[in-house]
């Protein structure tokens, strides 16, 4: 995928089936950022390995300078490329959006990433239920305002909205009443053009009867 109407010497090289690497894809799709994609699955090629310290994905290189952690990759490209704006002007806003950040990271990422290693089944059962429960209880936030806790798209869209796709991947299925909240968020994260030019051809396949046309 190369998004072409900003002029840019840019590369991204992406997990083609990691949550961390596609919430950058969407921060580069929205922000219509001219950028050669490299997807990447399995083995870490020497390129890479060279530019990384820790020889792995995602890695963010722009001109002379190297990005390897995705948080930093998000605000990097939000203020390289100001417009749209994914995080707050005031400086108390865009603190809160960035502790969100860190717990949707540390209260479903993490069960995410430990799903993805293929615990023992007893492990497992606990992980999803422990997941499924946190994202229903927080359905109710999303009533109120068409994105998370915001009536426009932030950086916590794109950190949540990759996890959201993949459920189907870990094994988890969201419904009834409670959940609904969370599906009406869904299917509006999941067809704005944005997140469909995000997906990588392996991303597409983890819910592909899902995806509207």
């Amino acid at each position: 995928m190369s998004v072409v109407t900003k002029r840019s010497s840019m590369v991204f090289y992406s997990d083609g089936e990691d949550h961390y690497s596609h919430r950058i894809r969407i921060v580069l799709a929205e922000k219509g950022v001219a950028v050669e994609i490299i997807n990447l699955v399995g083995t870490i090629p020497d390129e890479v390995a060279e530019l990384n310290p820790y020889h792995r994905l995602p890695t963010l290189v722009d001109r002379e300078l190297t990005l390897y952690e995705p948080n930093v990759m998000m605000e990097y490209l939000d203020e390289r490329f100001p417009h749209p704006p994914l995080l707050p002007v005031y400086p108390v806003s865009r603190a809160e959006v960035r502790l969100l950040i860190c717990r949707v990271e540390k209260d479903w990422g993490a069960l995410v990433d430990k799903i993805l290693a293929n615990p023992e089944k007893t492990e497992l059962e606990r992980l999803r239920k422990e997941l499924t429960e946190g994202l229903v209880g927080i359905a109710p936030i999303f009533e109120d305002k068409p994105f998370f806790m915001s009536e426009e798209l932030t950086l916590v869209d794109c950190c949540i909205a990759p996890i959201l796709w993949r459920l189907p991947v870990l094994g988890i299925e969201l419904n009834g009443k409670k959940a609904a909240p969370l599906l009406k968020y869904m299917d509006r994260m999941f067809n704005l053009e944005s997140f469909q030019a995000s997906l990588t051809e392996d991303e597409k396949d983890m819910r592909a009867p899902r995806i509207k046309a």
